[in-house]
């Protein structure tokens, strides 16, 4: 009995060796029949099987000349055009009669805002009258003495006194009328009733003045703000080291909070010739235009600077650069599925663009996203190639 089971053992030990041996052998067939393909290993560059998933997280576009930012965006603000704004006070004291104009109106050169009955008027043309009535009179008075200075009736001193008193009536009168004209008051209006009158054509954009409000022309704040909206003016901080790249006539492009994707055009007009110490920036002063009124004063504001037309660089989304150390790189695409890492300089980094001045071409395809797979795939291949 125990010769038989030893024997049934090494049969079934022999017969387990003789089917691994067969499986080994059927394995090397089947893998020496169909060899895997195993893709080439170059530094610096990745290729991309024909049927790989990460094809599809690769997209490309070509690389053009373009205008570019000059430099970081600038916060800025819309104001009033102070060419275009006037700030009307009162001349005189008085109330205010009937009720002003209106927030918001449009107004023309000598639209009335206000009315006033005033003291100071009702005087002004007291003096007028009273200057025309000594005029005549001290003018009768020297045609007289002359008579008599010719009859020698009388001397000649008071010939002289005489023509000294129509000096004065004439000097009065013109003094009195010069008030009036000041006052924008006719000279045939008796009734002592001012009225306030717009310099300029614009708007009524500020009022401080009631019905039946006494005014008076040391009032601290004035009564109206009247201004042409159509011309703003936009302010703007540049820090001293970026002063050279801003000039006189330079375009700007501007945009505010109110309307996102939308820009409006600008013109540095003005340059401020102080520096601010405490933050080390200049004011400029930007000619804003406004023909449909979209824009309002107050209005903060995103202002970019941007190149001459005939200055062009080429400008990369900002996900298509990645940083290794204290370099910047990008992926071209060579060929369908090569790719090749190239180091590149930076003159300009945005929020989410950057300006390449060194190591690419216009017409080149640019690796706009998925250039960081790419570079773990190009490590995956270093790994492999080492023994």
């Amino acid at each position: 009995m125990k010769h038989a089971s030893r024997r049934i053992k090494r049969i079934s030990a022999l017969s387990g060796l003789f089917l691994i041996l067969l499986v080994a052998g059927c394995s090397d067939s089947s893998d020496g029949a169909k060899p895997v393909a195993k893709l080439p290993s170059v530094p610096g560059e990745v290729f991309l099987a024909a049927d790989s998933p990460k094809k599809a997280y690769v997209k490309t576009a070509p690389l053009t000349l373009s205008r570019h930012p000059l430099l970081q965006p600038l916060a800025g603000k819309v104001t009033y055009n102070e060419n275009q704004t006037a700030s009307i006070s009162s001349p005189i004291a008085g109330r205010v009669m009937g009720t002003p104009i209106a927030l918001g109106t449009h107004v023309q050169v000598g639209t009335t805002l206000l009315a006033l009955n005033s003291p100071d008027a009702a005087a002004a043309e007291a003096d007028f009258v009273k200057a025309q009535a000594d005029l005549t009179l001290a003018s009768h008075a020297y045609k007289r003495q002359q008579e008599l200075f010719a009859g020698k009736a009388i001397a000649q001193k008071e010939l002289e006194q005489a023509q000294d008193a129509l000096s004065s009536a004439r000097s009065e009168l013109q003094r009195s009328q010069n008030r009036l004209k000041n006052l924008q008051l006719p000279v045939q209006q008796s009734n002592g009733r001012f009225a306030l009158r717009s310099p300029l054509a614009g708007i009524v954009v500020e009022r401080r003045v009631t019905p039946g409000m006494e005014i008076r022309p040391d009032l601290d704040s004035p009564l109206f703000v009247v201004s042409d909206i159509k011309k703003l003016t936009l302010l703007m901080e540049v820090f001293e080291v970026n002063l050279s790249k801003i000039r006189i006539g330079q375009s700007l492009s501007v945009s505010v909070p109110a309307y996102p994707g939308e820009t409006f055009p600008a013109t540095v007009h003005y340059i401020g010739q102080v520096l601010d110490e405490a933050t080390r920036t200049v004011q400029v002063r930007c000619d804003l235009p406004n023909p449909d009124s979209r824009l309002l004063p107050g209005m903060y504001a995103t202002i970019n600077v941007d190149s001459n037309p005939d200055d062009l660089g080429i400008m990369v989304p900002l996900a298509a650069v990645f940083t290794e150390g204290e370099a910047n790189y990008v992926f071209i695409q060579l060929e369908d599925n090569h790719f090749q890492q190239r180091k590149v300089e930076l003159a300009l980094r945005l929020k989410d663009k950057a300006l390449i001045t060194s190591g690419v071409k216009p017409g080149e395809l640019l690796v706009t996203e998925g250039a960081l797979m790419l570079r773990a795939e190009e490590e995956v291949d270093s790994d492999t190639a080492q023994p």
